[in-house]
């Protein structure tokens, strides 16, 4: 059962303070009220744009990636995240840093497109396109001297050739 502010006796309570001084009494109010006595101050909730730009700004270690620019085409960042397309093959360079945990993601932990197959192809294909995806992936970690996930790559290299 929730209960309703004791103040406006509307909304819903959703702080709660304990007084203890001079004796102890409990207060419930809703947001607005609670801002209105000064016990909370409430911050204005941020757009998604906001959390995404913030959240890029902490993985890269930039300022304002608005303000990066390709020096090819002058397209900045801010008009790539606009139209969703890059203006010349000099902007992977120019916004390497913020592109990169992007196709990853994209791509499964890859950097480079390894396709898809499609649903209708029988198991012998997805089989081999499964086995060329991780002689990738061995290769990678090898390059990056990364031996456990090597390693793991590996056997399952071996756990598909065998059955």
């Amino acid at each position: 059962m929730s209960l309703l502010c004791e103040r406006c006796q509307q909304a819903k309570a959703t702080v709660h303070i304990t007084d203890t001084i001079p004796k102890k009494r409990e207060r419930h109010l809703c947001e607005d009220c609670a801002e209105k006595e000064g016990v909370i101050i409430k911050q204005p909730h941020p757009t998604s744009n906001e959390i995404l730009q913030q959240f890029l700004k902490h993985k890269t270690g930039l300022g304002t990636i608005e303000d990066m620019t390709c020096s090819r085409c002058g397209m900045t960042f801010r008009e790539f995240q606009t139209k969703g397309q890059l203006g010349c093959p000099h902007d992977y360079e120019a916004f390497e840093k913020v592109l990169m945990p992007l196709i990853e993601r994209a791509h499964e932990g890859s950097t480079q497109h390894i396709g898809k197959v499609p649903a209708t192809a029988g198991e012998t294909i997805r089989k081999q396109s499964g086995l060329m995806r991780l002689r990738r992936e061995l290769q990678d970690a090898v390059e990056q001297e990364d031996y456990e996930v090597a390693a793991r790559v590996r056997d399952q290299i071996q756990t598909l050739e065998s059955g």
